[in-house]
This record gives structure tokens, sequence and C-alpha cells, in this order.
């Protein structure tokens, strides 16, 4: 069996085991740490550098805004309100956090996503005061530093740690090479998580017609492909697989 197909059928049955047994999003707090262990792992080998941003990340930050704007209106054609809400925060959200981690499984240039994550996460999160208000009717004055807290604890504390365990100890940089299978393990274990914990939402959402839940499903999957097919574009021969993942990887 080939690793590629093996990881692939690995993700697939994550997924499937996940939506499942909804009972194990009682353990999705534990999704933070597993992310957060992964980036320690990333950041080991890769640190941050100015000169990682490119020209292409700034179309990257107006392609994520452009995105989310557009499934705003494709939400409210589809279906109306809930659906563009829906299709806002899918089309909006940043690149993920576990982004990094999927690049260097692909083994493609861990600083280029880096770059593109600290970019979107911190643009859309100055930008949100200014669109939610758009979107949802009424003011949201503490947005902004509430993204940054929650990102920041996420990213900063592994980016520190794995500084200083670097400055300590310098092998330490060859173990993402040799820890590959290690991050692989854990990122599976977060997607199980993840889909237990939304069919655990989805199957207590009794008050919702079916065919909202249905609508929000297809135009959450439509944004979703339009942001791996347009960062593919952005990104170019160069970087097209990592500026995919940056701009269709969402939280």
């Amino acid at each position: 069996m080939k690793p590629g197909f093996g990881r692939t059928a690995a993700i697939l049955i994550a997924m499937v085991t996940g939506a499942l047994l909804p009972q194990a999003h009682a353990l999705a707090w534990t999704i933070r740490w597993l992310v957060m262990a992964m980036l320690f792992i990333v950041f080991l080998g890769t640190r941050p550098a100015r000169a990682a941003f490119r020209r292409s990340h700034g179309v990257l930050l107006l392609a994520n805004l452009g995105i989310g704007l557009a499934a705003w209106g494709l939400g409210w054609l589809v279906g109306g309100r809930d659906v563009a809400l829906a299709a806002f925060f899918a089309g909006i959200a940043p690149t993920a956090i576990a982004a990094p981690p999927i690049v260097s499984f692909l083994r493609g240039r861990v600083d280029y996503i880096i770059a593109a994550f600290f970019l979107t996460n911190l643009g859309i999160a100055a930008l949100l005061p200014f669109l939610l208000p758009l979107v949802l009717g009424h003011a949201t004055p503490d947005t902004f530093m509430n993204v940054l807290r929650s990102v920041g604890l996420v990213i900063f504390v592994p980016l520190a740690v794995a500084t200083l365990v670097r400055v300590l100890h310098p092998p330490a940089a060859t173990w993402p090479e040799r820890r590959r299978d290690l991050s692989f393990a854990m990122w599976v274990i977060a997607i199980f998580l993840v889909t237990a914990n939304a069919s655990d939402f989805v199957r207590r959402q009794t008050a919702a017609p079916h065919v909202v839940l249905a609508q929000i499903a297809v135009v959450t999957l439509a944004v979703c492909a339009a942001g791996f097919a347009l960062g593919r574009v952005i990104g170019g021969r160069e970087f097209g697989r990592e500026a995919s993942q940056a701009l269709g990887q969402k939280h």
C-alpha cells in the first residue's frame, strides 16, 4: 500500500468514525492541545521570517475577504439569512492553525504557509469588527481582541517553546522530519474529534429544518472548494499547493 493512499484512508476513516460517534465530542477540548503539539513540531524545523512574505500573501488576504463577502451573497440567494451567515463565516475564516502541519505532511514550503497564517489571521481579525455589523446587524467591538487572544495562545506558546528547545538543544531541529508520523497521527485524531463535535452539534439542532441544514452543507462545501481552487491559482507553479491550503483550510 502506498503511503499517500494509507494516509488518505486514515483521514476518511477518522471522518466517518467521528460522524458515527458523536459522543466523542466530550473530548473536543483536546483539539487545541493536539494542534499546539503539531505546531511545536513544525516550529522546531521552521521559524517565522520576514523573508517568507511574498506578494501573493497580500493577494491571499484580499481573496479571503472576497470569498467571505461573496459567500454571504450566495447564501442569501440560496436560503436566506441563516444560510448566508453560515456561508460568510465559512468563507471569511482565515488560514487554519492546522495548515502548517498539513503542508509539512505534503512536504511543501512551511515558511510560506506560516507567513500566510499570520497575515490572514491578523488581517481578518482586524477587519471583522467592521464586517460583522454588516452581516449581523449590530456592533462587535471585542472581536479583534477575542480572536487575537485565542490565536495568540495556540500559536505563540508552541513558537516560544520550540525556540527555547532549539536554543538549548540544537539537534531538536531535526525532530520534525523524524516525527512526521507522530504529527500525522495527532492530525487524524484531531479530525476524528472535530467530526464528532460537528456530528453532535448537527444532531442537537432539532429545531432547524433539514432543508436549511442541507443548504448550509452545500454552500459551505462550495465555498471551501472555491478557496482551494482559487488559492492554487494565486500561488501559481511555485506555491500553488501552499496557497491552496492557505485559502482552503479553515478554522
